[in-house]
């Protein structure tokens, strides 16, 4: 048609945001409990919000920063990554980013060509498969072993590897899962890369939420892996910071300026008012972060309490991080549908969760949830679906 809009194929193929119009449709009923949003519903640390006024009254965020980020705040960055990921990095191999999802962004588009595969453990967040049609690549969505709590499927993976495949991305500790992939496999993905030429991009974003016997660990930490390693982290979770949209990444010194030609566009550089905020959270007190993390394990310690009483509708796996879980539904209803099934119980019981479907093919027949709230909300959500279940 003439007045047809010119929409370009690699948007058209992204599919409405599920989270989102759970978003919008929970705004349409009055009292909702959520349990959808991944995002803390503490507010961010006080000692973090009077340093970014400070800067604000000292003249000292209308302008831009370096396109990389300020140097104070980058130099302590290298030393987070020493002292937490054991990471030998330099200031020259930091790019400061608009949240872990623009850097995600930035470095998915550095690294594609046109038809490049990139592997994704499945499920996974629904932002990173975007990302990868944006740039004109191919995701390749590789189930993880659900049954062992949704593991990485190393024969899988190596399955699906293929001339085209340029890179392979995941989420640890996990979004939607909650899994923390072991180091153990991380090791073995790292041979699995190395002997194919591959590229890793991860996204660390619940790096500090974990849980029981499980630890965090970072891939670019392999000496061997120092080049072929993408390492994306935000402030976002760490310390509540999610509409400060801060966050950064690490790659090797040769691939940080061709990274940096895609953030130039994107960006310019991250907002100048939260770098000086996140140099105030890595040079302040951390045991806000030690609080967070308490308050997650408790959340989720409730919350599978509260599954446990009902194990007629839900069976799940006890995530190992992040503030997310992933039950499967046991409902006819649910296992066909899992977006119709999260609009009625939303309609009907009014609870939002985020349907399953919205983090790949695999998560049909489940829905995440956040325990990223209060032990009021997650009582306040199960009560109403234990009288909607019966």
């Amino acid at each position: 048609m003439k007045d047809a809009p010119r929409i370009s194929d690699r948007v058209m193929q992204i599919q409405k945001s599920a989270i989102h119009e759970m978003t919008r449709l929970s705004k349409e009923v009055e009292d909702v409990a959520f349990l959808s949003w991944a995002k803390p519903t503490s507010d961010t640390p006080e000692h973090i919000k009077e340093a970014a006024i400070s800067a604000i009254k000292n003249g000292l965020v209308g302008g831009y920063s370096e396109t990389s980020g300020l140097q104070e705040l980058r130099e302590e960055i290298v030393k987070k990554l020493k002292r937490d990921n054991s990471i030998d990095a330099d200031v020259s191999q930091i790019l400061v980013t608009v949240g872990a999802i623009e850097g995600l962004s930035a470095a998915v588009m550095a690294l594609l060509d046109p038809g490049d595969e990139v592997i994704l453990p499945s499920p996974t967040y629904s932002t990173h498969i975007r990302q990868v049609i944006i740039a004109s690549g191919k995701p390749v969505l590789v189930p993880t072993i659900e049954e062992e709590g949704f593991v990485l499927d190393m024969a899988g993976i190596k399955k699906a590897i293929s001339p085209r495949t340029k890179a392979i991305l995941y989420c640890s500790p996990s979004n939607p899962t909650g899994s923390v992939f072991s180091e153990e496999q991380l090791r073995q993905l790292a041979e699995v890369v190395l002997e194919n030429n591959l590229m890793v991009i991860t996204d660390e974003a619940y790096e500090y939420f974990v849980y029981d016997n499980h630890t965090h660990f970072s891939i670019a930490s392999i000496p061997e892996m120092r080049k072929r390693v993408v390492s994306c982290y935000t402030f976002t979770k760490t310390y509540a910071m999610t509409g400060w949209r801060i966050g950064y990444l690490h790659a090797d010194g040769e691939l940080i300026p061709q990274i940096g030609k895609a953030h130039i566009p994107f960006a310019i550089c991250a907002p100048v008012v939260s770098q000086y905020a996140a140099l105030a959270a890595l040079q302040g007190p951390q045991d806000c972060v030690e609080e967070f993390r308490a308050h997650y394990l408790f959340a989720r310690n409730v919350m599978c309490q509260r599954l446990d009483r009902l194990n007629s509708v839900f069976e799940y796996h006890k995530p190992g991080g992040s503030y997310l879980m992933f039950p499967r539904i046991l409902l006819p209803e649910g296992q066909a549908n899992s977006t119709a099934f999260c609009k009625k119980l939303l309609k009907q019981a009014k609870v939002s969760t985020t349907p399953g479907i919205a983090f790949g093919p695999t998560g049909q027949g489940h829905l995440r949830l956040s325990f990223c709230v209060s032990e009021e909300m997650i009582n306040k959500a199960f009560d109403r679906m234990g009288k909607y279940f019966g």
